[in-house]
C-alpha cells in the first residue's frame, strides 16, 4: 500500500501553492484610513502591502523551510478529510515524523511522512544543500524503541515517506518562494552515503534534482540502505546515551 499512498500524496500536492504570503504587521504606516475595502484576496493583499502591513517571509533557508513545512502539513491534513475513515496526526516541531497517516485506503497501518524543503542551487540542477532524511543515532538506529520525540517506534510504521518541496528563492516577493516542485518517494530511495551535516548525526539525501525526482539514491534496496546507515559510526552524546539507557532499562 506504500505506492498507493505515495501516488495519493503526489496527486494531493500536485497543485500545492505556498499559502503563507507574508508576515502581518499590526501597526500600519502612518496616515492610513480605516476600514479597508477589497473585492477579492488579491486586492486585499495588495492594499495591505501598500499600507505597510506586510513584512516578507524570512529568506534564511531553515527559517523559510519551517514556514513551508507547516503549510504543507496543513494542506495534506485538509486533503485527508476527503478520505472516509482517514486520520492524520501532526508530529512535534523537532520530532518524527512530521505527519502520521492512517487510512483504510492504504491498508489501515500507520505511515510516517516527513516534509522536507530545499532551495534549488544557482545552476538549477541540484539542491543548495543536502537534505536530511533522519537523525541517525536515536529512533532510526533503535527502531523498536519509542523515543520521546517520536509518535511511535520507527519499526511500527508500514512505510517511511519523504515529501519534498523544491523551490527557487525569490527575494523580490513577500513569499520568497518561486516555482515550487513536489517530490514524493520512500525515504530510502533518496538516500546518499553522505551525512548532511558535519556537526549533527543526520543521514543525507542525494543532491541531484533529477535523481531526487526519479528516486535514484545510492542504494539499490532498502535492506542495503538500512544495513549501511545502522552500522554507521554515529556519535552518541551524553544526553542521548542517558536516554537510551533509561529506555533499555524500562520493563517491556
Amino acid at each position: 500500500m506504500t505506492e498507493e499512498l505515495i501516488a495519493w500524496l503526489r496527486e494531493a500536492c500536485r497543485a500545492y501553492a505556498v499559502k503563507p504570503h507574508a508576515i502581518f504587521r499590526k501597526e500600519p504606516s502612518e496616515g492610513v484610513v480605516w476600514p479597508i475595502e477589497a473585492g477579492d484576496a488579491e486586492e486585499l493583499a495588495e492594499k495591505l502591502q501598500q499600507r505597510g502591513h506586510f513584512v516578507p517571509l524570512p529568506k534564511e533557508p531553515a527559517a523559510l523551510a519551517n514556514v513551508i513545512e507547516v503549510s504543507v502539513v496543513d494542506h495534506v491534513l485538509e486533503k485527508l478529510q476527503e478520505l472516509p475513515g482517514a486520520k492524520g496526526v501532526r508530529g512535534s516541531e523537532r520530532g518524527y515524523p512530521d505527519l502520521e497517516i492512517l487510512a483504510p485506503q492504504f491498508g489501515g497501518r500507520p505511515y510516517a511522512v516527513e516534509v522536507k524543503v530545499a532551495k534549488r542551487s544557482k545552476n538549477g540542477r541540484q539542491t543548495h544543500s543536502r537534505i536530511s532524511l533522519y537523525t541517525g543515532n536515536t529512533f532510526f538506529k533503535y527502531p523498536n524503541l519509542k523515543w520521546p520525540s517520536t509518535l511511535r517506534a520507527f519499526g511500527e510504521y508500514a512505510g517511511h515517506i519523504s515529501l519534498i518541496i523544491i523551490y527557487t528563492l525569490d527575494t523580490a516577493t513577500m513569499a520568497r518562494v518561486k516555482d515550487p516542485e513536489v517530490i514524493v518517494h520512500e525515504s530510502w530511495r533518496l538516500a546518499s552515503k553522505q551525512r548532511s551535516s558535519t556537526t549533527r548525526e543526520y543521514l543525507g539525501a542525494v543532491m541531484d534534482l533529477e535523481d531526487l525526482r526519479q528516486g535514484k539514491g545510492e542504494f539499490d534496496t532498502s535492506d542495503a540502505f538500512y544495513k549501511f546507515w545502522r552500522n554507521y559510526n554515529f556519535k552518541v552524546g551524553r544526553a542521548v546515551a542517558k536516554q537510551l539507557e533509561k529506555m533499555l532499562s524500562e520493563p517491556k
